[in-house]
């Protein structure tokens, strides 16, 4: 029978509050996530500030913190209290009754739903509001700083006679606080017209009236305020026209007003904006007409204007009137363009100078000893001879040098050396076990400087070193040699605490110590060991024995981090290069200041306008905020960071730049006087590279002043393809000592190339001073080359080269078994009317991992050389010395000699081994054998100081011979791998 639920059927089960310890559990993980939470927030916060105390830039933290945060809730509450006005006030306008539709029974559910929460729900989209808003205000810090301490630049744009920092630091503010206000205004409206649809005041398809009166004046004042804000934009875009980019077939980035500009579009821009005046004067009417027909007819003749006023008529000027006369009516605003680009970019001072490009003097001798006047020729390439650096000098796996080496200046004697320098860096991949305590605790620090003569070579090929071993000694002094802060230290190191660091290692075993500078963040205090635990995510710093009393956390270690946080308005170089100054080790970096707001001024890339075959190879030598545009820069500060300290000093170069005086107003005291340069540093101080990149773009195009000419593109250049190697990108600035014609002695220099645009040619040669301190400093130099015959430039040099049969061959055999040929950078000097190239070139093969230079090639004037060395090469081209330029017999090593003869037989016999050792060595370079070739050239050279030594005694005991032997007259190994 079928159960008539009379009783219970099964067991009931009871669904309750959960129990009171399952309650406590729950909370206690809640309470706990919001705490955690809250501490993940600080301790990000609080890390900042004690680094930022830890370098004595606190106040830059300070700054930028209560600058975002009086933005975020200034901003924030006025978006929160607009958005909460207005639905507030849409709320209160509601209608006393419905209209009985369907409709509005639909929209009954919904307003009976939110009744009860009405207060939360508004206090909650408000809040939603003004958060979203405050942090969007808080990212325009800089914008805000920069309006609020702007300084005048004393320039005025030449089309509204404003002054420049109108433009650069006003002009983005108002744009900022118009933005905002159309943000306000826009959601204003939103908000306003669903309250008011919600409870009524708008209807869709209800009978009657689509709007309340109320309804209707509140959306009208809000559409007004919105129209009004449109005129002030009208406005304010009439001044934006001066700081504007377009397209323009004279250049891609054109900046500023052209013909259509200021005949069209500013008087477009005027008109539009009194029709808006008035549009928004019909919206407010609303409020006592209660009609849409005005304002909406308004508004639709305000787009109808935007369209054929703000875009149709302009067009047709551009078609009717620019076009059949382009020259002639653009011609005056491109003369506007030119000044303010070269002002912007601080060329406007480069001197152009006509020159031959070919030698009309016949004395050779003469030239060949104005060489040596002319240029201290770098035959050492910084960006090739890193690994030999690497093999000669690492000492230990765990150092390591740069990918690219620096060059700089070091005196001995009085006189100016070009160096190529590098610091011996802390390499963690080469440690012996990776673990926490190694990679944190005991491995720290680099260890000493590596330079090397920058114009010469050894016999075999290696750079003659002026500060090698470990610990490092030689021509720099006494100085602090351990490297705590370097460009390949990217992780942190716990230091000065219980574990000792490794120092260094030589035959005695290694060396410990404890580092005692004042520097990174003491981690003795429990909430410190816990803030960095969570903000590097590494537990074991809360808990590890290493840590103890007097331990200290040091990170951001590279040089340009450290500059580019305590100062986050500057950017920063790519190469940061280092040098011993004061018995220290100083980091300098290169720091600019920058706007895109300088009227009239094209716009760049930065990031397009530095790349060169370099950056395309190593990302490390980019500059920093790569994608940053801008139309003015200046290199106004120089700043050092210590290598074994870490302290970070910023110093005022450009004394006159206001776009700096403008941050030094913001951030006082964080940048010191020029005057607080020392003598030592100055020595060391350098133009530029990215800065010079930049101008060398800009002057490809911007060297002329004419119009026409400009508008023509008849005298356009490029940078060259760097022909050393197939990358495709631009050949990058070198630094040379070398005197341009105008110049009385050879000052230290960075040099460039430029070809006409898309020919191989030579079009210029440009040159800037880079000897800070020094009255011609920054001048910037072009040699332009007359356009009616044709010099070769260096794509066309490296071709011709290459294609030589002699030479051709020589680099073949170079290039035997598994060696490789890698080509120096092709240096350009101007000679007399002509230009002299100089190339190096180096040999890596046959059991070696580091490149040799074996060779150098060197024309001039038609003529090639490819010998050992450069005083070889030089005699050679100059046909100095009695040499020629006529090729060496085939077989016949080039700049040697068979060994001579001699009467004494002890010597005789030593000469005679010497020629069978030669002829061995020759048959042997023949095949490509470059072991064979090794062992003979050991044994000519023990042959001839046989024969040397021989020589010797005869003459000390009265004996004579015809001849004395040397082992300089020995066929040079520097065609063959290191035989040692």
């Amino acid at each position: 029978m079928p159960d008539r639920g009379g009783g219970p059927t099964g067991p009931r089960i009871r669904v309750g509050r959960p129990s009171r310890r399952v309650r406590t559990l729950l909370m206690t993980l809640g309470v706990l996530a919001v705490l955690g939470m809250a501490f993940t927030m600080f301790a990000g916060f609080w890390t900042d500030w004690l680094w930022y105390r830890s370098v004595n830039y606190s106040s830059v933290f300070t700054t930028t913190l209560w600058t975002k945060i009086g933005l975020f809730f200034v901003f924030g509450l006025l978006m929160a209290l607009a958005v909460g006005f207005n639905i507030w006030l849409a709320h209160r306008l509601r209608p006393p009754l419905s209209a009985m539709s369907m409709e509005q029974q639909s929209l009954d559910r919904y307003r009976m739903g939110i009744a009860p929460y009405k207060r939360w729900l508004l206090l909650g989209i408000t809040a939603l509001v003004g958060l979203i808003a405050g942090a969007s205000a808080s990212s325009q810090w800089r914008t805000w700083l920069m309006w609020v301490n702007g300084v005048p630049f004393n320039q005025k744009d030449p089309q509204f006679h404003l002054d420049v920092s109108f433009y650069a630091f006003d002009l983005p503010w108002y744009r900022f606080l118009l933005g905002f206000g159309f943000a306000a205004a826009i959601l204003s409206v939103i908000a306003a017209a669903l309250t008011h649809y919600l409870y009524g005041g708008l209807r869709v398809t209800s009978p009657g009236a689509r709007a309340t009166a109320a309804a209707t004046g509140h959306l009208s004042v809000l559409l007004g305020i919105f129209v009004a804000l449109k005129a002030v934009a009208y406005w304010l875009d009439r001044y934006g026209l001066a700081v504007k980019s377009s397209d323009f077939k004279a250049t891609d980035a054109w900046t500023g007003l052209r013909y259509v500009d200021a005949n069209a579009y500013l008087p477009a821009k005027t008109i539009l904006f009194c029709i808006a005046v008035i549009c928004a004067v019909l919206f407010f009417a609303t409020l006592w007409r209660r009609t849409w027909q005005l304002p909406v007819i308004g508004f639709g003749l305000m787009v109808l204007s935007a369209i054929l006023i703000g875009g149709l008529y302009p067009a047709i000027v551009q078609k009717f009137q620019v076009q059949p006369n382009e020259q002639a009516k653009e011609a005056p605003y491109v003369t506007k363009n030119l000044k303010a680009t070269r002002e912007a970019y601080g060329i406007d001072d480069t001197k152009v100078t006509e020159y031959a490009g070919k030698s009309t003097t016949t004395d050779k001798t003469k030239l060949r000893d104005d060489v040596d006047g002319t240029a201290s020729i770098r035959v050492m390439d910084p960006n090739v001879v890193s690994p030999t650096f690497q093999q000669l000098q690492q000492m230990r796996n765990y150092y390591a040098f740069p990918t690219n080496l620096d060059v700089d200046r070091y005196s001995k004697d009085g006189k100016d050396q070009d160096t190529v320098i590098g610091l011996r860096e802390l390499n963690l991949n080469g440690i012996p076990k990776n673990n926490w305590i190694n990679d944190h605790f005991r491995y720290t620090h680099g260890y000493g400087v590596v330079a090397a003569k920058g114009t010469t070579a050894d016999a075999e090929g290696r750079p003659v070193f002026t500060e090698s071993d470990l610990p490092s000694q030689g021509d720099l002094g006494t100085y602090q040699q351990r490297i705590y802060y370097g460009e390949k230290t990217t992780t942190y190191s716990i230091v000065g605490g219980p574990q000792k660091e490794i120092d260094y290692s030589d035959d005695k075993g290694e060396k410990t110590f404890s580092y005692t500078a004042d520097s990174g963040v003491n981690l003795s205090n429990p909430v410190n060991r816990a803030a960095y635990a969570v903000a590097f995510s590494e537990p074991q710093i809360m808990y590890s024995g290493a840590i103890g009393e007097g331990s200290r956390i040091l990170y951001n270690r590279t040089p340009k981090q450290r500059v580019e946080a305590v100062a986050p308005w500057l950017t920063i170089d790519g190469d940061a290069y280092p040098a011993v100054v004061d018995g220290k080790i100083q980091w300098i970096v290169d720091a600019y200041t920058t706007t895109n707001g300088y009227p009239y001024s094209s716009r760049t890339t930065l990031g397009d306008t530095t790349a060169d075959s370099l950056t395309a190879t190593n990302n490390s030598r980019a500059v920093v905020a790569q994608q940053n545009q801008v139309n003015y820069i200046r290199n106004s500060v120089k700043a050092t960071v210590d290598a074994y300290t870490g302290q970070v000093k910023l110093y005022q170069w450009d004394t006159q730049d206001p776009v700096l005086k403008t941050w030094m107003k913001a951030f006082p005291g964080t940048v010191k006087a020029k005057a607080d340069i020392s003598d030592s540093l100055m020595a060391h101080l350098r133009y530029p590279q990215d800065l010079f990149k930049v101008q060398r773009e800009l002057l490809s195009r911007y060297h002329v002043k004419d119009a026409d000419t400009f508008l023509s593109g008849s005298e356009v250049w490029q940078v060259p393809d760097d022909p050393t190697n197939k990358s495709g990108d631009a050949v990058p600035p070198y630094y040379l000592s070398m005197r341009m014609p105008d110049q009385s002695a050879q000052a230290f220099s960075l040099t460039t190339t430029f070809t006409p645009n898309g020919r191989d040619n030579l079009s210029a040669f440009m040159a800037v001073d880079a000897e800070a301190g020094t009255p011609d400093y920054g001048k910037i130099r072009i040699l332009k080359l007359p356009t009616s015959t044709t010099v070769n430039g260096p794509k066309q040099v490296q071709s011709q080269f290459n294609s030589e049969q002699d030479i051709a061959e020589s680099i073949r055999l170079l290039q035997g078994g598994d060696s490789e040929v890698e080509y120096g950078n092709l240096l350009t000097v101007p000679l007399d009317g002509g230009l002299l190239y100089v190339e190096p070139v180096y040999v890596r093969g046959g059991g070696l991992k580091y490149p040799l230079l074996r060779k150098v090639l060197v024309t001039y004037g038609g003529n090639t050389a490819f010998e050992d060395t450069l005083d070889q090469a030089l005699n050679k081209v100059f046909g100095a010395d009695g040499s020629t330029t006529e090729p060496p017999d085939e077989g016949e090593d080039q700049g040697t000699t068979p060994p001579p003869t001699s009467s004494n037989p002890t010597v005789q016999k030593a000469l005679d081994d010497a020629q069978k050792a030669f002829d061995a060595g020759q048959e042997a370079l023949k095949k490509g054998d470059w072991e064979a070739y090794g062992q003979a050239q050991a044994d000519l050279e023990a042959a001839l100081r046989r024969a040397e030594d021989a020589q010797a005694a005869a003459d000390k005991a009265g004996g004579g011979s015809t001849a004395k032997p040397s082992p300089s007259g020995s066929p040079s190994p520097s065609g063959s791998p290191d035989s040692s």
